[in-house]
């Protein structure tokens, strides 16, 4: 099969290689799956950048996100889902070889049945994207007639969370960073967009909740967005949040959330338990199912073209996820 590899950590074009290698066979278990897209995420170039520590095997294919057909089955695994269209999730996680290939083997229960409706493309977006954002706002139970504010509304997670929250009844508030991304976080659904370099947040947020603040928060930038946040939750209020890069070691208020009674939920998609993962899986076909979810596809790169798919998510000038076609 036809694969992308690295042995070694650095720059795209250095380290990536184009080449043949055997294909896998699905062993007791597990199910081997032809791959049309894979997904590439931030977390994908910061691993083959070596940001996240040495290569931890000989050689990795990398992305944990793709979609394709599955194409044979080991022991134990139902026959019938041979031809099945899938979409994957944790391939790459603690794992030697990805989706960026021909062909993968992984857990029959990381291939999750793609509905008809949804290319592999977006397929390519559910396992971190998507995954990240229908954690965050339905982990802590259902968000109808809530106010939820999704910080950093264009990127990949929030585009996807706009639509979850008002899918789930939702009033939703985002914040971005410039009029272009404004207009694509409105795309996705939200009620309610603050330019935080333009508009003073906080305020804004008062003055569109009649001063009462929000229940919910699916925060990208914890640390960073905190002094902000802070101050317009509800009694009660619960923060989900999945990063903190621009500040990773935060001083929190802790008395003034205290006593508002607020939880603060950070997570890891990778790590999900089974409960959290199931509520997270079958919350997923049945909002795809719906018809109602768009996916924001910014680049689509050939497999020969790896490196620039993560120069590209590198630079983080698109508005959406990059896919690279198999």
């Amino acid at each position: 099969m036809k694969a992308v590899w690295y042995e070694r950590t650095g720059p795209a074009q250095e380290v990536l290689t184009l080449g043949e290698m055997n294909c896998p066979i699905a062993g007791p278990g597990e199910v081997l799956v032809r791959l049309h897209a894979s997904g590439v995420n931030p977390s994908d170039v910061k691993s083959r950048a070596g940001l996240r520590g040495p290569v931890p095997f000989p050689r990795i294919i990398p992305h944990s996100d793709g979609a394709g057909t599955i194409e044979s089955v080991g022991d134990g695994v139902d026959r019938a889902r041979i031809g099945e269209r899938v979409w994957t999730w944790n391939a790459a996680w603690r794992r030697p070889f990805g989706t960026c290939a021909e062909y993968v083997t992984l857990p029959a229960h990381q291939a999750v049945r793609l509905p008809d409706n949804t290319s592999y493309e977006a397929g390519a977006c559910l396992g971190i994207p998507a995954s990240t954002a229908f954690y965050g706002v339905h982990a802590d139970g259902d968000v109808s007639g809530k106010t939820v504010l999704v910080t950093g509304g264009a990127g990949a997670v929030g585009h996807y969370a706009i639509q979850f929250a008002k899918l789930g009844g939702a009033q939703v508030i985002t914040t971005v960073s410039s009029d272009t991304k404004g207009e694509h976080a409105r795309s996705a659904g939200a009620d309610h967009v603050i330019n935080y370099r333009t508009e003073p947040v906080s305020e804004t947020i008062r003055e569109l909740t009649q001063g009462t603040g929000v229940d919910r928060v699916v925060e990208v930038e914890f640390g960073g967005n905190l002094s902000d946040v802070a101050p317009i939750l509800k009694d009660g209020a619960i923060v989900a949040t999945y990063g903190s890069m621009a500040a990773p070691n935060p001083a929190i208020p802790f008395y003034d959330l205290m006593f508002k009674n607020v939880t603060l939920r950070m997570y890891l998609v990778y790590l999900l338990n089974d409960t959290a993962r199931s509520l997270t899986v079958n919350g997923l076909t049945k909002a795809l199912e719906s018809g109602l979810v768009s996916h924001a596809i910014a680049r689509r790169f050939s497999l020969e073209n790896t490196a620039a798919a993560h120069e590209s998510v590198e630079a983080a000038s698109e508005l959406g996820n990059i896919v690279v076609t198999v």
